[in-house]
């Protein structure tokens, strides 16, 4: 089953991924520049993002949907287990974002282009001026009512489990005094782990955790940052809680 599973997915389905990756970064390019990034830039992703899933056999499960309103603007921080968290928060959050992401994606062929037009926020951390304009650009984008999601891992997992927070993703919470929402990602690691390009068909559940509210005087970023650990630890099966050995230990073994 496994053989036939491989060849499928690199004879049918990538051939059809990468045309249909290629066939929405350029919708999402064109329609964000002549009609606007609010609806073009969400919907042709978020409908790849579900078809992607579907194409290679892996099924995500959303629990806790009740707890955000569409309405609202969020500061969603999720865990990083593998390729497959984007496309299970793309495609069943159901709540129109951009994408706070590392400056190195907006080098990928025409998707970094289309996530640039769409007005998804690469972070650029390599001076204090570049630092600011990054902060300056995701304040542009909460004005106008959006939402952002960020991996504070700030890169894949090794081994399933969490690496390390960084400070930035909390620390544009307390700038901004937004609720923000843990999400638990749990089956990526399985479907595509970052040392694999192949995948592995199976469900994902993705679990969205009720709001944590700023007080008076914003958040205490070393406290938020414990929490949010907390709430998106505690939607992990016992294998995968606890810290990332990281990539050198995961070589080693």
């Amino acid at each position: 089953m496994k053989a036939l599973f491989f060849i499928y997915q690199w004879l049918i389905a990538a051939p059809i991924f990468i045309v249909a990756t290629f066939f929405t970064a350029l919708v999402t390019s064109l329609g964000s520049l002549i009609f606007g990034t609010h609806w073009w830039g969400y919907y042709p992703p978020h409908l790849w993002s579900r078809f992607t899933c579907w194409l290679m056999f892996v099924r995500v499960k959303v629990v806790g949907r009740e707890n955000i309103d569409k309405n609202t603007s969020y500061i969603f921080v999720a865990n990083h287990q593998g390729a497959f968290d984007i496309f299970s928060i793309y495609g069943y959050l159901n709540h129109n974002f951009k994408w706070l992401m590392k400056k190195s994606l907006e080098e990928i062929f025409m998707v970094g282009a289309a996530c640039r037009r769409a007005h998804h926020i690469f972070v650029d951390d390599s001076n204090i001026a570049a630092i600011k304009h990054t902060i300056e650009k995701a304040e542009d984008t909460l004005k106008d009512g959006m939402s952002l999601v960020i991996f504070p891992e700030g890169s894949r997992s090794w081994d399933g489990k969490m690496i390390p927070f960084k400070r930035g993703a909390f620390m544009l919470a307390g700038e901004f005094k937004l609720p923000v929402v843990p999400i638990t990602i749990d089956g990526s690691f399985k479907a595509m782990p970052r040392f694999n390009y192949n995948v592995t068909p199976c469900r994902i559940t993705m679990t969205i955790h009720k709001p944590i509210y700023p007080g008076e005087r914003g958040f205490n970023t070393k406290k938020l940052m414990a929490q949010c650990r907390e709430e998106i630890e505690s939607s992990l099966p016992p294998a995968d809680k606890g810290e990332s050995l990281g990539r050198r230990q995961f070589l080693n073994d």
